[in-house]
This record gives C-alpha cells, structure tokens and sequence, in this order.
C-alpha cells in the first residue's frame, strides 16, 4: 500500500483513510483504568502525557483495569471463605450476605486502590 499525501500550505498531510470492514470492537474502560487515567492526569501529568504520545497509555490503562479487578475478585473470595459467607448464607440471610460482600468488596477495593491505581 502506497502512502499518498496532500498539500495544505508550506505542509504534506497524509491521506488517511480508516477501513470500516477491519473495525475492531473495543470493550469500555473499566472502573479501576478510568481511576488510574484520572490519577495520572492530575498527579503525574508527564507521564501521561508521555504515555498518550507514544500510544501506551491505553494498554496501561486495560493492564491496570484487569490486574485490579482479578486482586479485587482474588480478596473478596478469599474473605468470604475465612468469613463463612456462602451459597448457604445467602439463601438463610440474603440483607446479612449483601452486607458482608459489600464490606468485603471495600475492603478490597482500598487494599487494591492503594497497590494498584494509585501507585
């Protein structure tokens, strides 16, 4: 495929052209990316510039996303099998198991926001 090029003043601007039959579906960002783009753009505005430039900050934002989410699954199972907190449980106690996985889940999500985003 040969690059062609239009001239616009003193400049060469290529002629792109998207393929609409290759367009890939991209999932939504998730919570902790979105967190972690907010977190590098007010804290670390370099990087993120940096980053945005040379086009890794989507793939560290989708990293980010997904290490988060599995840490935060990983300790919320964990705690609800040292807790008890199971199948059984919510069928005897359902308000009582949405309020202990809603603790666990911010406990979790400190632990993970702490140690993953926020870093």
């Amino acid at each position: 495929m040969e690059l062609t090029y239009t001239k616009v003043g003193d400049y060469l601007i290529p002629d792109l052209v998207v393929d609409r039959d290759e367009e890939i579906e991209v999932p939504p960002m998730g919570k902790y990316g979105r967190l972690r783009e907010r977190f590098l753009k007010e804290r670390h505005h370099g990087t993120y510039i940096s980053m945005l430039l040379t086009g890794r900050l989507e793939p560290h934002l989708r990293e980010i996303d997904q290490q988060a989410q599995d840490q935060v699954d990983r300790i919320v199972a964990g705690l609800k099998q040292a807790n008890g907190v199971d199948e059984a449980t919510k069928a005897r106690d359902q308000l009582g198991w949405v309020q202990a996985v809603n603790s666990f889940i911010a406990q979790a999500e400190e632990q993970v926001l702490a140690e993953i985003v926020y870093r």
